[in-house]
């Protein structure tokens, strides 16, 4: 059970970390890459190659402004892609909120999908990628349905507030 993280830019770091939290707690092997489809696209894919051999099933992809890094990364795998769009405020430039990020990673073209999830999300990135490796790994699956049962019992004692 391996899990790639990728993002364009360390200024991200903080942003990628939630992923990564997720992961370790369910017990998921990941290593992060800090690389940028635009400025090292060789390298970027020759590390994506070196990421499918060395057998991760997973990659999450966070990036912002063109938000191109998960497309790219799409393109030249068949392991599945998780991309978070990212805020860019870094940059100097307001980034349009991370609604730039958002539609240019959502909006793949056919036969190239990347999965997206909300504006900086990265952590739900990480509950989606141990989803996808829980339907090989039972045992992870087990422990996904244990998390999930918790959160059910935890929203069950807090239903009721005095107002």
């Amino acid at each position: 059970m391996k899990v790639a993280i990728f993002f364009g830019s360390k200024s991200d770091t903080e942003k990628m970390k939630k992923a990564a939290e997720v992961l370790a707690e369910f017990g998921v092997e990941y290593k992060a890459f800090v690389l940028s489809a635009h400025r090292a696209g060789e390298f970027l894919h020759e590390t994506v190659k070196q990421v499918e051999n060395e057998g991760y099933e997973v990659i999450i992809a966070g990036a912002g402004l063109a938000a191109a890094l998960p497309g790219v990364i799409a393109g030249i795998t068949t392991i599945p892609v998780i991309g978070v769009p990212l805020e860019c405020i870094s940059t100097g430039s307001n980034g349009l909120g991370g609604m730039d990020a958002l539609l240019s990673i959502v909006q793949m073209p056919p036969q190239i999908p990347v999965a997206t999830v909300g504006i900086g999300n990265s952590k739900n990135a990480g509950y989606l990628a141990v989803e996808m490796l829980a339907i090989k790994y039972p045992e992870l699956k087990e422990k996904l349905k244990a998390f999930r049962a918790k959160l059910a019992q935890d929203a069950k004692a807090s239903n009721e507030i005095d107002l």
